[in-house]
């Protein structure tokens, strides 16, 4: 039995491989930069194991692939979580870059890219992530990102940069003021989901000559900070896995045309290829 988890700072997908049977369930992200155990505990006890098909055996194997994953007092931050509700369990703890790079490249070499609230990117040697620009967070770096969207779009509008017409749409839609923007980003929990999910209003608002050239932009940051500073970077294709990348995808691609580089997928989740991974290890 193989529970296999990819969660990134906004959604967690759950997906059970026992025998021929295949369950998949939805929790909110864990990022353990932002969660501790007991909150992490409770979450999955709401929204994972009230899923009778949840309940694991003993013999029971879990990888979990994780946003903010990577220093080992983070990864026992949810291991700890996981060892609670499943004591008897075997369990690995991996950053989310290595999913995605499993997922979308399996034991080929290449260049693996996480784009949804945050982003990451990495060169994949087919084994083991054998280079990493590092992604910051979503305060200093996190280029390409929703959440870097997002904040592009936030402070272009706090700072009254933004078409007039355009202004006065996103006002009528989240009837933000400026103390509640500020608050939500300064005060409040998991303000990098809260900027990343103006992100939504910008792709509904691509047909505006504004957003496109704010999206390119973003993207043109991803690419000139992380891709480009790859040795390999024309050489070796690139995929790219989440969200943004999924909806942004011909944007995305118009921006790596320019700048020489290559694209292979784009996913919008890595669970499939993570669990064709595991399974055909376990064949192996």
């Amino acid at each position: 039995m193989l529970l296999i988890a990819d969660s990134g700072s906004t959604k967690t997908d759950w997906r059970l491989i026992d025998g021929n049977n295949k369950h998949q369930v939805s929790t909110q992200g864990l990022n353990p930069y932002f969660l501790n155990s007991e909150t992490i505990v409770n979450i999955l006890k709401t929204e994972l194991l009230v899923h009778p098909q949840m309940n694991l055996s003993a013999e029971a194997e879990i990888h979990f692939y994780g946003a903010g994953c990577a220093a080992e007092s983070k990864k026992d931050i949810v291991r700890t979580a996981l060892t609670e509700l499943f004591p008897n369990a075997s369990i690995a703890i991996e950053t989310d870059l290595l999913g995605a790079a499993r997922a979308l490249c399996g034991n080929e070499p290449g260049i693996a890219a996480i784009l949804g609230t945050g982003s990451n990117t990495c060169y994949y040697d087919g084994t083991k992530i054998a280079e990493n620009r590092a992604s910051l967070g979503y305060i200093l770096g996190d280029e390409g990102s929703g959440a870097h969207i997002g904040k592009t779009f936030i402070q272009a509008y706090l700072n009254q940069e933004v078409p007039q017409h355009l202004a006065e749409r996103f006002y009528e839609r989240f009837k933000l003021s400026t103390a509640d923007i500020l608050d939500a980003v300064y005060k409040k929990p998991l303000p990098n989901r809260f900027l990343a999910s103006f992100s939504k209003f910008v792709y509904q608002n691509l047909k505006e000559q504004y957003m496109m050239d704010l999206v390119v932009g973003c993207f043109e940051q991803f690419f000139d900070k992380h891709i480009c500073k790859y040795e390999k970077h024309k050489e070796i294709k690139l995929s790219c896995v989440g969200s943004v990348g999924f909806y942004y995808s011909n944007i995305l691609r118009g921006v790596a045309l320019k700048k020489g580089v290559a694209i292979d997928k784009i996913v919008e989740t890595p669970i499939a290829g993570l669990t064709l991974f595991h399974t055909n290890s376990v064949d192996e």
